[in-house]
């Protein structure tokens, strides 16, 4: 897991109502949990971090032993929020785009749901779509990948 996964998480939890967060992925296992809250009036809460017991390596190790994939050529749409990713407007209905399919800036690309609000993400340049790089239903983040448009 890389360190801005890692601060995007930690500032999540922050400012969330949740005291505690555990994601478990490939590399390994990270377990973010807010500390009580202090007396103090200025008191930011504090964040322990650390590392899950596993058999996993270590981030560190991880971070280097990891295959980095290249770059994808064309202009890449980003996710503008967290929440989940829809590549059509409801369950039953045909996907907004296909790889090979031409769009213009402005044309709707997808939805995220976030906080139970679905949001139409629209292109923000015009070509053709080359890659989609987000499952149906996949939680995104803020600033993730989610098309290529050459």
């Amino acid at each position: 897991m890389d360190l801005r996964k890692l601060k995007t998480l930690i500032d999540l939890v922050s400012e969330s109502n949740i005291s505690e967060l555990e994601i478990a992925e490939a590399d390994g296992k990270v377990r973010i949990v807010k500390a009580p809250a202090q007396s103090a009036p200025a008191a930011a809460p504090a964040l322990h971090v650390g590392p899950v017991a596993s058999a996993a390596p270590p981030f560190e190790r991880a971070a280097a032993d990891a295959v980095v994939p290249a770059a994808p050529t064309g202009h890449v749409v980003k996710s503008p929020m967290v929440g989940t990713f829809y590549r059509s407007a409801s369950p039953g209905s045909d996907p907004f785009i296909e790889i090979g399919s031409t769009v213009k800036a402005g044309d709707p690309i997808c939805i995220i749901e976030a906080m139970k609000i679905m949001n139409e993400i629209e292109a923000d340049a015009a070509g053709t779509i080359r890659e989609i790089l987000c499952e149906n239903g996949q939680a995104v983040e803020f600033g993730q990948p989610l098309f290529v448009i050459e």
